[in-house]
């Protein structure tokens, strides 16, 4: 029973965050990039911040830990998520995909730094040259090279830096709260971050909802916030470390194939090799290494795979 529990969770995981990279080009088709990245993490936190209170677990009390909470809801929601979802109006899911996973070797050379530093492994830099060395090749232009394009793979990388940076910093500045309040009040404050630019950006007026745009928010909110967030903490507690280094490489191949099914996209011979190269270096980089934390919650000593999550 305890293998067939660890196996469904992870392929919870693996579908639904390999997933959302699509169902977010289908979104924001319909409904503006903050708006739907607003509205997706507001409702989610909210949900997940009144679930864990009405247990009985405490909201912060000092104004240094929502202080924290701030800096960690900017870099991981709203410029890490918030500007992926902006850029898909212009990337298609799989290359976004595949920029999102060097978030990957972006945490293990900023882990070099601060008060937890660590030094990288013969292994671990080879992977971090392969693996920028493959973000380089998807940059590779395709026909006639569009400004939008390149600027909007340009802010994917920047990002994938933003959640490796927010990830080194949980780990450094750790939260005293619950696996599940963390990411909860995260969410909601990038959420309302995300809604208040998407009214000073004037969205609201460029809202075109359909039953694709609403489907797109329904699964983003539902299944790649709360499922699979609750879903990868459950996995934290209950498996090791280099399983759940798998997160890294196995959702961006999941985000190229369901791109290809779902939204007829295709990648370029030299993309190709790029998300070969991109992925072996992630798996230098992560595979069986020393517990550390990349995810949303220092205390929570979320997944190691810092890479993945949309």
């Amino acid at each position: 029973m305890r293998r067939l529990q660890l196996v469904a969770a992870f392929l919870v995981v693996y579908l639904i965050w390999g997933s959302t990279y699509a169902a977010i080009r289908i979104g924001v088709a319909a409904v503006p990039p903050a708006m739907l990245s607003g509205v997706r993490f507001l409702i989610a936190g909210v949900c997940m911040t009144a679930y864990v209170v009405a247990r009985g677990h405490r909201l912060p009390g000092t104004p240094r830990e929502w202080l924290q909470l701030l800096l960690l809801g900017l870099t991981m929601i709203v410029f890490s998520n918030g500007l992926v979802t902006w850029a898909e109006q212009y990337v298609p899911s799989n290359q976004t995909a595949l920029l999102v996973a060097s978030s990957a070797l972006w945490t293990a050379w900023l882990g070099t730094f601060g008060a937890r530093a660590h030094p990288l492994s013969a292994r671990s830099q080879l992977g971090l040259a392969i693996g920028f060395a493959g973000v380089a090749l998807l940059f590779w232009p395709r026909g006639e090279p569009s400004a939008q394009s390149l600027v909007a793979q340009l802010v994917l990388l920047v990002s994938a830096l933003s959640w490796a940076s927010g990830s080194i910093y949980a780990r450094n500045h750790p939260l005293a709260l619950s696996t599940v309040m963390l990411p909860g009040l995260q969410m909601t404050i990038g959420g309302v971050i995300m809604l208040a630019v998407s009214a000073a950006g004037g969205e609201y007026a460029r809202l075109t909802l359909n039953a694709a745009g609403l489907a797109s928010l329904a699964y983003l909110t539902v299944f790649g916030s709360c499922v699979a967030y609750a879903t990868d903490f459950w996995l934290v507690r209950n498996t090791t470390p280099d399983r759940l280094s798998t997160i890294a490489y196995v959702n961006p191949a999941i985000a190229t194939l369901l791109g290809w099914l779902l939204l007829d996209e295709a990648l370029t011979g030299t993309q190709l090799a790029g998300m070969v190269v991109i992925l072996t270096g992630v798996v230098l980089v992560v595979w069986q290494r020393g517990p550390r934390v990349e995810g949303p919650s220092a205390s929570a000593a979320p997944s190691t795979s810092g890479a993945g999550r949309t």
